[in-house]
């Protein structure tokens, strides 16, 4: 039953070759490494392409050309607008003088215009050996793409690619950007491994990027981490990273509740501002009567001094009332 499972998705997959014009389309079974396949169609340029189950999710319109890619793509005559999100994405290879020369992905509704040069759609190319090819190229020249590539596939392959990519035997910019799309495709298991790095990464750069993409996350774990670090990291930078974020993404009774807390009771000056700021980024309903509140009674000038300042960039009429009084001789 496995066996037919997987025949037929691998037909499914076939069947979702996108429209490919302009180019001399040649279609080749995967066999090997995806590494050695490439170079088996010599120098370039040329391009090549091939399928794999895509995360389930509404991922944008992937047919619209960005000006890093494929010439004049268009999204296909009368191909249907998906309104859950394809079921496959469309992985896109140019090389030129041996290099890998541009790396995107499309959906297999896209219309692709080659340019007059050899396209090779690879038929039957694993998830595994997909990713083990990108994983490559993630730690060369261009990581980013081949990360966000990465975290489109479906299945644990890129779960643990994205995991491998975040150790601290990795640059920090791949560490950064493994943790962006950790949190932003890879749901509980994403969360899992950026509070690992949260606890254990060495660069306070990653560090307060792990904060960014557990805001990011749609799993609920993700902002409950955020959470946690505002009250209780170690590091003022990262209680403050996380104060802001928590205001950009939750402006609820929780979360008012920290950044009050924070204002009042963390050691450190330059966190309490940045909690004031973040009630700054609260809706006005909620933020201007809080920022009021410390700029009357909190005991640190410097902070009643931050609270006054944001006051003066709200329109809201409280805000306006308060500098009346203030101002009155």
């Amino acid at each position: 039953m496995r066996s037919l499972l997987l025949l037929t998705t691998a037909s499914a997959l076939l069947a979702q070759q996108p429209q490919i014009e302009n180019a001399k389309l040649e279609t080749n079974a995967f066999s090997g490494a995806l590494e050695s396949q490439l170079r088996q169609f010599g120098t370039g340029p040329f391009w090549a392409g091939y399928t794999e189950p895509i995360i389930p999710g509404r991922h944008g319109d992937m047919c619209w050309n960005t000006g890093d890619g494929l010439n004049d793509q268009q999204h296909a005559t009368g191909a249907p607008v998906r309104l859950e999100g394809p079921t496959a994405l469309v992985v896109l290879i140019r090389i030129d003088n041996s290099q890998v020369e541009q790396l995107r992905v499309t959906s297999p509704d896209c219309r692709l215009d080659g340019g007059g040069l050899p396209f090779h759609w690879l038929t039957g190319v694993s998830s595994d050996a997909s990713i083990a090819w990108l994983k490559t190229q993630a730690t060369g020249a261009k990581p980013d793409r081949a990360l966000q590539v990465i975290a489109l596939h479906a299945g644990s392959a890129a779960d643990r690619a994205l995991e491998d990519l975040t150790t601290a035997a990795q640059p920090e910019r791949v560490r950064e950007r493994a943790a962006f799309w950790l949190g932003n495709s890879r749901g509980a298991f994403g969360v899992t491994i950026l509070k690992r790095m949260l606890a254990a990464d060495p660069s306070l750069k990653v560090k307060e990027q792990v904060i960014f993409a557990l805001s990011q996350s749609k799993d609920p774990a993700g902002l409950a981490a955020v959470m946690d670090a505002a009250r209780n990291n170690a590091s003022p930078q990262i209680r403050g990273k996380a104060l802001f974020w928590l205001a950009q993404k939750a402006a609820n009774k929780q979360t008012e509740d920290v950044l009050k807390r924070a204002v009042a009771e963390d050691p450190e000056r330059s966190v309490k501002e940045q909690a004031v700021f973040a009630l700054k980024q609260l809706p006005e309903s909620q933020g201007v009567p809080l920022l009021i509140e410390i700029a009357k009674t909190h005991p640190d000038p410097a902070v009643r001094k931050k609270a006054m300042f944001w006051l003066g960039q709200s329109k809201d009429s409280r805000a306006l009332d308060y500098f009346a009084q203030v101002l009155k001789p």
